[in-house]
């Protein structure tokens, strides 16, 4: 009785196994093994700064490319995007690192009115310090 109980389970579970294996070959999806070469380059921050949804995306996108214009990863910067050109015998153009500038050196209060807010009163709000600034014209 356990004999014939391990020889079904065995034969369930190695049928199971090529069936897996067989379907698994059926359904097996090629990739480019460039988008490897070219992850293994960028800097893996998964920012989307390049307008990807991560550096995997990104480097399918350089692979399916013809040219890397406009193609550019803004962590790595030139130096990354000249490594997957190589990988990928395309030119890389020169990008410009981006720089943040912040033009605002003022507070709330000494700057024009340049909305109207029509919405409900609350005097708790403008008491709060760096908080939201509702102003109006009427103010």
């Amino acid at each position: 009785m356990i004999l014939t109980s391990i020889i079904v389970l065995a034969v369930i579970g190695l049928l199971s196994a090529v069936i897996l294996y067989v379907l698994l070959q059926k359904f097996k999806v090629e990739e480019d093994p460039r988008i490897d070469k070219v992850q293994e380059v960028l800097p893996g921050a998964n920012c989307g700064g390049c307008g990807s949804a991560g550096c995997r995306n990104f480097a399918e996108r350089c692979v399916k490319a013809t040219s890397l214009e406009g193609l550019n990863c803004p962590v790595g910067g030139s130096d990354t995007m000249k490594k997957v050109g190589e990988i990928l015998g395309l030119k890389a153009e020169e990008s410009v690192p981006m720089v943040a500038v912040v033009k605002c050196q003022t507070v709330c209060n000494d700057r024009p009115v340049s909305n109207t807010y029509d919405g409900v009163r609350m005097p708790w709000l403008r008491r709060l310090r760096g908080g939201l600034s509702v102003r109006s014209h009427k103010d």
